[in-house]
């Protein structure tokens, strides 16, 4: 049994997660944290890491940007495994995550869903086939109408897959309407689609002569980045210093 403590419990992910522990019998939220909203819960809920008494065996943190200092300080004061989702990270503060990397284990991942991660692994090996054969990548991503930011972290670690398979052969291209050229070899185009309410679909269309292949993620709701980040927690506990990412946890599950 994990126990885990959520960092940033009554945001939408961190009750998902909470829903999925309750039926997991592996897994166990003892305590959360929560500064901005002390909703109830079937657990202790502090407003500061700082006040938090139980024993715990990793942290889920689903919190904002500007709590992941404290947050990686805590960590390393507590001997604490870390599985680190928040996103929109300073250069600096990423810098603090692999410095603090070398105290405690830290996973982070642009993406938790177990499904993307393991789409990241086939790329690599379809690239080193059909980009060696003259195939054109592409990658569209949609989601919803309230995502400030295009394109999205997903659409990016999918395209970092790619190209460091190729070594580097690749250069982003986000917006061809200014341009009137044909198309260059080294491109790998990323095409971003906002509207309604689209959890997260991402599409890797490799594009030959006369035929086209493509990987597709379709995400329905957020509960498959929850469950990537209970199997994260259970895979971080007891791990040694370092930092880890969701491969691992794939390759642990096979």
């Amino acid at each position: 049994m994990v126990k885990i403590l959520m960092h940033g419990c009554n945001g939408k992910m961190g009750k998902s997660i909470a829903s999925i522990c309750k039926e997991d019998e592996n897994a166990q939220i003892v305590a959360g944290v929560d500064a901005y909203n002390q909703s109830p819960c079937e657990f202790p809920v502090y407003a500061s890491l700082d006040e938090v008494k139980e024993d715990v065996d990793v942290i889920i943190d689903f919190s904002n940007a500007a709590a992941i200092d404290h947050l990686l300080e805590f960590a390393v004061e507590r001997q604490l495994p870390v599985v680190l989702c928040t996103t929109g990270l300073s250069d600096e503060q990423i810098q603090k995550v692999h410095k603090c990397s070398e105290k405690v284990a830290i996973l982070r991942s642009a993406n938790m869903s177990l499904g993307i991660n393991l789409l990241m692994k086939q790329l690599k090996e379809a690239v080193k086939v059909l980009g060696e054969a003259g195939f054109d990548v592409e990658i569209v991503e949609k989601h919803h109408n309230q995502k400030v930011d295009a394109p999205s972290g997903t659409a990016l670690a999918l395209a970092d897959s790619i190209n460091e398979a190729m070594d580097g052969r690749y250069e982003y291209v986000y917006d061809r309407s200014q341009v009137r050229q044909k198309r260059e070899k080294k491109e790998l185009g990323i095409s971003s689609v906002r509207g309604g309410t689209i959890v997260g679909d991402h599409d890797v269309i490799f594009a030959g002569e006369d035929e086209v292949i493509t990987f597709s993620h379709r995400a329905y709701s957020k509960a498959v980045f929850a469950k990537g980040a209970v199997s994260a927690a259970k895979f971080m506990q007891g791990q040694k210093p370092g930092m880890y990412d969701m491969a691992q946890v794939i390759d642990v599950a096979n």
